[in-house]
């Protein structure tokens, strides 16, 4: 069977993966993202406890290709989420 081709969009919903996963999914869906021409993308991790949120801000701070993150506004799901703003290019 081939892999199933699942198109970059701008919203990224982390419920269905492993925390474990998340880092490494990040990075490629980033680099995804630029190669799509997305420059800036919802990363969705849920309220909860804000233990993923936590994790997700912790990647995001570090990360090369990110150059700004918030909080998403309440209507694009408020603190269970957060936009992102991708560099163009690495620095």
């Amino acid at each position: 069977m081939e892999p199933i081709r699942i198109p970059i969009e701008d919203v990224l919903d982390l419920h269905t993966f492993r925390p474990k996963d998340i880092p490494d999914l990040l990075g490629d869906y980033f680099c995804e993202c630029l190669k799509a021409g997305i420059q800036s993308v919802r990363v969705i991790h849920g309220k909860g406890k804000g233990i993923q949120k936590k994790q997700v801000h912790k990647i995001l701070k570090k990360h090369p290709l990110v150059q700004s993150f918030s909080d998403a506004p309440p209507d694009a799901g408020g603190w269970g989420a957060t936009l992102v703003e991708l560099r163009q290019r690495l620095r």
